[in-house]
């Protein structure tokens, strides 16, 4: 009889029961049992076997219903020490599993590759990719699972504080999930309505920096104020963050890495900080704008899971036994056209890094230029233009060649 073992990395996604239950209901119908490894890596990799649960079939064919992960999930890294990886590979023969399925972003996929080539083939290994950032290098227009839910909830988010900013005349910063890539600011800022939204990839190759953001958020702000309005949201991707240079971002805080050496861009506040800069830099010209700041992530990492999320769960749980008791193993597991496709481990790693490849919002597409199209900022035809200019500079109390030069970079 095979025996499946399965663990969840990193943080929350919508659908990791979804998988989770899928499996299990799969591998019983094939005669298999499923454990549960709880908390990812963290015990295995210590040589700790006794934080299992065996899953039935009857007790989780429902849980796909809800968000969260019936095994935990945790940001342990086996890759990281000496002899971490023998431990797991040690654990998972202990424990008799020789099918291990693993759920996680790009660091659990690293994880995954990294375990299957210690075990030598004797532990057969398939990811299932998640992640609410959506930047993993799947095929073009599959998505990550727990980015539909996210992106909706995300979205929902948006509009009510665009709502709240429009009946009492303010501003707000909301500061969107996304470690690299932009896929989750856009995606909910575009599904709102959000007057501005700021990604990463909208920006020249290189560092990018705070004061650059500051302007152009500065910028949306005073072209509402010339059309009458002084409210708006401006969603910013905080993986711009990872851009700017660490010395300025040390600055802010007491900044922390995680396990897999990442900034902890939920611990930086950066919210506050371009708050505090633009009200800073508009106040001293005598322009005033009420503005808050709000973080949003970790509230979309459990909900309930959207239809798209469940159905797509479901079809990953079972293509993950069903690959594994095929034969083929180190791959990730995905869909597309309604097919289960794995992808070979090797075709996932950047070989600059050997690390997994990140994907990027292409900002090429219609996709993003119709989302910038519906944006609001301060554009070149606008200080082109003698008559808008002299607007702009008047609201924002500037000279007329000053306003030009203080926006024309953007």
């Amino acid at each position: 009889m095979a025996r499946f073992g399965i663990l969840c990395g990193g943080g929350p996604a919508p659908g990791l029961n979804g998988v989770i239950g899928a499996a299990t209901v799969a591998a019983s119908r094939h005669g298999a049992r499923m454990i549960g490894i709880l908390d990812g890596f963290k015990w295995i990799m210590e040589g700790d076997t006794s934080h299992v649960i065996e899953l039935e079939a009857e007790h989780n064919r429902l849980i796909h219903l809800v968000g969260g992960s019936v095994v935990h999930t945790s940001r342990a890294n086996p890759t990281k020490k000496p002899g971490d990886l023998e431990a797991c590979v040690a654990s998972l023969q202990k424990l008799g599993i020789d099918h291990l399925i693993t759920v996680g972003g790009d660091d659990t996929a690293f994880s995954a590759r990294s375990v299957a080539e210690a075990a030598g083939g004797a532990i057969k290994v398939a990811h299932v990719p998640k992640t609410i950032d959506n930047d993993l290098p799947l095929p073009e227009g599959v998505p990550t699972f727990g980015f539909d839910t996210a992106r909706h909830l995300g979205a929902s988010v948006v509009e009510r504080i665009m709502e709240d900013c429009r009946t009492t005349n303010r501003w707000f910063l909301i500061i969107m999930m996304g470690r690299q890539s932009g896929h989750l600011a856009l995606g909910a800022g575009k599904a709102a309505g959000a007057p501005l939204v700021l990604i990463p990839e909208e920006f020249p190759e290189g560092p990018i920096y705070f004061d650059q953001v500051v302007r152009l958020i500065e910028g949306s702000i005073i072209k509402r104020l010339v059309q009458g309005r002084s409210d708006g949201v401006a969603v910013v991707a905080e993986g711009l963050m990872e851009r700017m240079p660490e010395d300025s971002l040390a600055a802010l805080d007491d900044v922390k890495r995680d396990e897999h050496g990442h900034l902890r861009l939920g611990d930086i506040p950066f919210g506050r900080t371009l708050r505090n800069a633009l009200t800073r830099v508009l106040g001293d010209r005598g322009v005033k704008v009420a503005m808050g700041e709000k973080d949003v992530g970790y509230e979309l990492r459990c909900g309930s899971p959207t239809g798209f999320d469940r159905d797509y769960t479901l079809d990953l749980g079972v293509g993950a036994v069903e690959t594994l008791l095929a034969g083929t193993s180190s791959v990730l597991i995905t869909r597309r056209d309604h097919r289960i496709e794995p992808i070979p481990f090797d075709e996932l790693m950047d070989p600059e890094t050997g690390k997994t490849r990140v994907r990027y919002v292409d900002t090429s597409t219609d996709h993003y230029r119709n989302a910038r199209e519906l944006q609001e900022r301060i554009e070149p035809e606008d200080l082109a233009d003698p008559e808008i200019l002299a607007a702009i500079a008047a609201v924002a109390k500037l000279s007329p060649e000053a306003a030009r030069d203080r926006y024309q970079v953007l």
